[in-house]
């Protein structure tokens, strides 16, 4: 699709969302979920090329389908007593594994040949960008079970949940944002009050980010800079790990504006996603202001019970080693959720690494300067200088994991000569 026309069906789409739900009519659920049902196979799913037309066409009814059965466990189980709304949550995770995993080729194969044999001869085609957007979605829709479980809000019907589980902004790169703070939009009493000057102006803010600074930054990363096939002087790796920082930063945050922005211009509030990392004085705290809609659903679904659980199992004198495993055991799943391939479990492993020394540095400045050393420890401004500059640079360096596979960073170190 054209840019301009993108642009164009984008802005139709906002128009009609906005409409529809300012509406106070019966009706305005299913039409809601009509218009991200159209607007999915309109930006996703929609292909001029004759060869693909048949896999992007079953591949939209199988995202129509497996949403509508995780929809039925939901309603199945989701208010069942005791362990039954743990398979309603597996069921959207389950998929969302098994997409991930599941050998593409020989997987189409089984639902069609045509298929399988469109795979076989484009073996460049690839899927990575449809298995992103299942995960924010499959993360959404089994947070939902959870609100629903614990009395949070009441089960949604299947218009609803079709609109929220493929409401459009949010759909490819998050944020995971709740259905408790979806369906505000569409309550008499509870509707967020967004103004379309401060929605127009997150949508220009994200732009300038996800258009202009990201690309012009991305010239500076590990490939744009490092991988060019010449050789480089050392001081260009830091100089393309701070840039692959910065890129990265801009690149999802400004997307994200943009699907906050453009999800206000509708009346529809979600939640933010940053809170400007770069100010983050340990990795616990990095992760409270990047990818806070990630951090969150870690914390519930896994870091809250997985720690209360070893708590209960090692006593309450082992509480704080039992917080350090269930850190190691979260960003592991973080980083195994990223991508396919030992330097995301690596990442992982970096992270929980960060994040369980800031654990235990915490606490061992709390008992050696006690309450009133540790809030002056806090306030030296020197000190967090220092604690905010070792954070910076050691989430830098942990993305070199992120951003590259082996062959990359064996090419890179071979071109660092002299």
């Amino acid at each position: 699709m054209q840019p301009e026309v993108a642009l164009l069906v984008a802005a139709l789409y906002v128009l009609l969302g906005r409409w529809i739900v300012a509406a106070r009519a019966g009706w305005r659920h299913t039409a809601f979920a009509a218009l991200n049902v159209a607007a999915l196979y309109t930006f996703v799913f929609y292909n001029r090329d004759e060869r693909f037309v048949l896999l992007f066409n079953l591949m939209f009814v199988a995202y129509l389908a497996l949403v509508s059965l995780q929809y039925l466990a939901l309603r199945q189980w989701s208010h069942q007593p005791g362990w039954l709304p743990w398979l309603a949550f597996a069921v959207p995770v389950g998929m969302l594994a098994f997409i991930r995993y599941a050998p593409v080729e020989q997987t189409a194969g089984l639902v069609n040949s045509s298929v399988r044999d469109i795979l076989h001869r484009h073996p460049e085609f690839t899927l990575v960008w449809i298995f992103a957007g299942f995960s924010y979605l499959a993360f959404r829709t089994s947070h939902l079970v959870l609100e629903i479980r614990n009395g949070v809000v009441p089960r949604p019907g299947y218009g609803e949940y079709l609109g929220f589980a493929f409401f459009a902004p949010t759909i490819f790169v998050g944020p995971i944002s709740p259905y408790s703070q979806h369906r505000r939009a569409f309550s008499d009493t509870d509707r967020p009050e967004i103004p379309v000057g401060q929605a127009l102006l997150r949508v220009l803010i994200g732009a300038v980010k996800y258009r202009f600074l990201g690309p012009l930054l991305n010239q500076l990363t590990y490939s744009g800079l490092l991988l060019d096939g010449h050789p480089h002087k050392w001081v260009d790796l830091p100089i393309a790990a701070v840039a692959y920082y910065l890129y990265l930063y801009c690149n999802f945050s400004g997307f994200c504006d943009i699907a906050i922005g453009g999800a206000g211009l509708m009346g529809i509030s979600v939640i933010e996603n940053f809170d400007n990392p770069f100010a983050a004085r340990n990795m616990q705290e990095f992760w409270n202001r990047w990818h806070i809609s990630l951090s969150r659903y870690m914390r519930d679904v896994v870091f809250s019970p997985l720690s209360k659980t070893l708590v209960r199992l090692f006593g309450p004198r082992n509480a704080n080693h039992a917080i350090a495993v269930t850190i190691v055991v979260v960003f592991l799943l973080i980083g195994i959720w990223h991508g396919i391939g030992w330097n995301y479990a690596a990442f992982g492993a970096m992270q929980a690494i960060g994040v369980a020394v800031a654990h235990y540095y915490t606490i061992f400045l709390k008992k050696r300067l006690g309450r009133q050393g540790f809030a002056a420890y806090h306030k030296n401004r020197l000190i967090h200088a220092a604690a905010v500059t070792v954070t910076f640079l050691f989430f830098t360096a942990s993305l070199f994991l992120f951003a590259n596979d082996w062959s990359s960073m064996k090419t890179i170190f071979e071109m660092l000569r002299y």
